[in-house]
């Protein structure tokens, strides 16, 4: 009997379509010995574990956590030793606020091996997916990626040096914030700037709200968007309305040579 050496690796499960997962993710479940698997990973992405695999959920959903942060560190390792090769399977990029960093620490410090494997990280890729770019040559030069909610449970000050840019800025996390996240960019005067907010973006409940700094919130509300949700806010946000309106008139004219 061969004897298995402790291992964590940490694996981005990408933004919620099952296809945006990398194959070497889909490699590396295959040859797992235990899988942690967070909320908001596609559970569909499941089908790829190992079949000899332990599954377990270790994520919070509306704020109920089934096992705190230190459980799930003690968990990793206990696990790696028991069994092997532990998967932690995260959603998006556990390097973009994941804490993927934080797990890997942990395992190192008693002997386990550690690997990562990067994920397509929502805050591009949700975006993308709404023909939303977060640079664009003439309106945005840069982007932010910052969390709506630090550890301390308040609203990151770099929205506020954000909102002084002309940077796209990509908030995560942040949608009970977003008053305030409104607040600091009407205090710079953009109460016109273009604002997107994406609900379960890439996945088949995906939910879109577009407005502007004046209006997001009114929308927000008609259309009860919530977490999980990303907020876009820069002038690129108008490039999804101009790529419909360009599909519109291609489809007129098409319809004219019929």
């Amino acid at each position: 009997m061969s004897i298995k050496i402790p291992k964590l690796t940490v694996v981005g499960a990408g933004p919620g379509d099952v296809d945006l997962i990398t194959i070497k993710a889909i490699k590396t479940l295959k040859v797992a010995d235990v899988v942690l698997y967070d909320a908001l990973v596609n559970e569909e992405l499941l089908a790829y574990i190992n079949p000899n695999a332990e599954k377990i959920f270790v994520g919070k959903r509306r704020g109920c956590y089934k096992y705190q942060q230190e459980q799930i560190n003690e968990l990793i390792v206990s696990r790696a030793k028991s069994d092997g090769h532990v998967v932690r399977l995260k959603g998006g990029d556990p390097f973009i606020f994941g804490r993927g960093a934080e797990e890997m620490e942990y395992a190192a410090n008693f002997g386990v091996e550690v690997a990562m494997v990067p994920g397509i990280s929502s805050s591009m890729a949700v975006a993308a997916s709404q023909n939303i770019p977060v640079t664009k040559r003439g309106s945005a030069e840069s982007f932010w990626v910052i969390t709506g909610t630090t550890k301390e449970h308040k609203l990151s000050n770099d929205v506020k040096l954000a909102a002084k840019s002309n940077a796209t800025v990509v908030v995560l996390m942040g949608m009970s914030k977003l008053a305030q996240i409104v607040a600091l960019f009407k205090a710079e005067g953009k109460h016109n700037l273009p604002v997107a907010i994406i609900q379960n973006g890439t996945r088949s409940d995906e939910k879109v709200g577009i407005g502007t700094v004046d209006t997001i919130e009114d929308i927000v509300a008609e259309k009860d968007l919530k977490n999980p949700a990303i907020i876009l806010l820069g002038e690129v946000v108008n490039h999804r309305q101009s790529i419909a309106e360009l599909h519109t008139f291609y489809a007129n004219d098409l319809r004219g040579l019929i």
